[in-house]
């Protein structure tokens, strides 16, 4: 399979123009796969190759050299901790460090891009599942797992996506997200590359470097909540945005708030998604199609979905029933790296991979994703709560900017329910405020039974917040 057909449709044809830029770098198609291609041939038949995912035109060559070689890459992040990448480099087993990298204490052979340099031999590749790309989670429940993606599943995901968003050759994508994740590098690279549309990564996902593209042709912009929030806190830049074909929020929920100042500011609807690492992206909206707040949409082709009950039981889609979401298809990866156990456990005995998510779906199929099972599911006094209904009531409160929910540990109640908030700058909210209009908006039992004034949340690359952080925090000081 050529994962990257359009990248190679275009080096074909007539016309050097830029195909990717990165900040200031551009590469035509002709000039990319050249590069590639001469790398490749360093690295061709080796068993697995690691590549510093900074954002860089380097990074890209080096991720298409590995693919175009049938090498397995591992991006890592370009600011991770010693600990966390000796942990992927050891775990992976990969030889050596494809381009540049800032890591002295990393002992393996360095291959340049591009030109002349050293070259690896053959090694036994055989317990990677065929894998085109090996992708660390983030670790949120020890070290950080290798998920093993194939190029079958990664192109039914970007195909899937294009039949979604309807994006083509003519598009041009814009975004500035990390190149070591699924999002900024699945999607917004190798989507690109597979549909033969132009992308430029602005290295920041800024509002004005965004707006700044607008200029130049963009037609689709990918970002995180984080990104879409500064943006409509910028209207300037937001409203610049009018007359993109397409503006896609993924990786955490967008606040419903934002969706509609997005909508409002820059005349377009956002389109949302939703996918793990493990399986890639598994539900949209769709460009032509309901764009639901709070929805993430339908399953793409090739992918089905269902909601497992507390009891082990199958939930009927009402649009009411909680359920852990569970999904099987086309997009799902080959597992889990050295870890047969993990690959087990996230696996049911009909072939189902258990997201660890807890979901809505409608009768009409629509799914809203109500956060992570562990952490976003609050069992209260006998009561089940989703923390992102308690914080959608509490976003409300004209001097909240931001706010997490979670359970903490309670001997009476199981879990009580908690709020941390960050305040608009200059404004003042009390904690019997938030109380009092959660009590009125939602049911009683709903209520955060204390209230946090923080100054800003903890996040992780994608700019997802994390939970398990401030839940440990708070019952650590209770």
């Amino acid at each position: 399979m050529e994962l990257l057909e359009g990248l190679v449709r275009r080096a074909g044809g007539a016309g050097g123009e830029a195909l990717v830029s990165v900040g200031d770098d551009d590469l035509s198609a002709e000039g990319l796969l050249a590069a590639a291609d001469a790398t490749s041939e360093r690295i061709r038949g080796a068993r697995a190759v690691a590549v510093c995912a900074a954002p860089t035109m380097s990074t890209v060559v080096g991720i298409v050299s590995a693919l175009r070689a049938g090498v397995a890459v591992v991006p890592i992040a370009h600011d991770s901790g010693a600990s966390e990448r000796h942990h992927i480099l050891n775990d992976s087993g990969a030889v050596a460090m494809l381009g540049d990298h800032p890591w002295d204490d990393v002992s393996l052979p360095s291959i340049p891009i591009g030109g002349s340099g050293g070259s690896l031999t053959a090694g036994s590749s055989s317990d990677l599942n065929d894998a085109a790309l090996i992708m660390y989670t983030s670790g949120t429940t020890g070290s950080p797992k290798g998920v093993l993606m194939p190029a079958s599943p990664i192109a039914a995901c970007l195909d899937g996506l294009a039949d979604a968003w309807q994006w083509s050759e003519d598009d041009h994508l814009v975004h500035g997200l990390p190149l070591f994740h699924v999002h900024g590098l699945v999607l917004g690279i190798l989507g690109s590359l597979r549909r033969g549309c132009r992308v430029s990564h602005t290295v920041r996902p800024t509002p004005e470097a965004y707006a700044a593209k607008m200029s130049d042709g963009a037609s689709m912009f990918f970002g995180v909540p984080t990104v879409w929030s500064r943006m409509v806190a910028d209207p300037a830049s937001a409203r610049a945005l009018n007359g993109a074909r397409a503006i896609i929020s993924g990786s955490a929920a967008l606040p419903i708030a934002v969706f509609d100042e997005l909508r409002e500011l820059t005349g377009v609807v956002p389109l949302e998604r939703y996918g793990m690492t493990e399986t890639m992206i598994t539900l949209s909206t769709r460009i032509d199609g309901e764009r639901r707040p709070g929805h993430v949409g339908l399953p793409l082709n090739g992918v089905e979905t269902r909601l497992r009950g507390d009891d082990g039981k199958i939930l009927v889609n009402d649009g009411e029933s909680i359920g852990t979401l569970e999904v099987r298809g086309a997009t799902v990866g080959a597992g889990y790296l050295n870890r047969p156990d993990a690959t087990a456990e996230a696996t049911t005995s009909d072939g189902w991979f258990v997201t660890g998510d807890s979901a809505v779906i409608g009768e009409d199929g629509m799914h809203r994703i109500v956060g992570r099972t562990s952490v976003d599911i609050i069992k209260s006094g006998g009561y089940k709560v989703g923390a992102g209904e308690v914080e959608a009531s509490v976003a409300e409160l004209a001097a909240v900017a931001e706010v997490a929910v979670v359970g903490v540990a309670d001997g009476d109640l199981g879990q009580r329910i908690e709020a941390v908030i960050v305040p608009v700058e200059g404004m003042f909210v009390s904690a019997d405020e938030v109380i009092d209009h959660v009590a009125a908006q939602l049911s009683i039992h709903k209520r955060p039974r204390n209230v946090h004034i923080v100054e800003s949340l903890p996040r992780n690359a994608l700019g997802k917040v994390q939970k398990a952080q401030i839940r440990a925090s708070l019952e650590e000081s209770a």
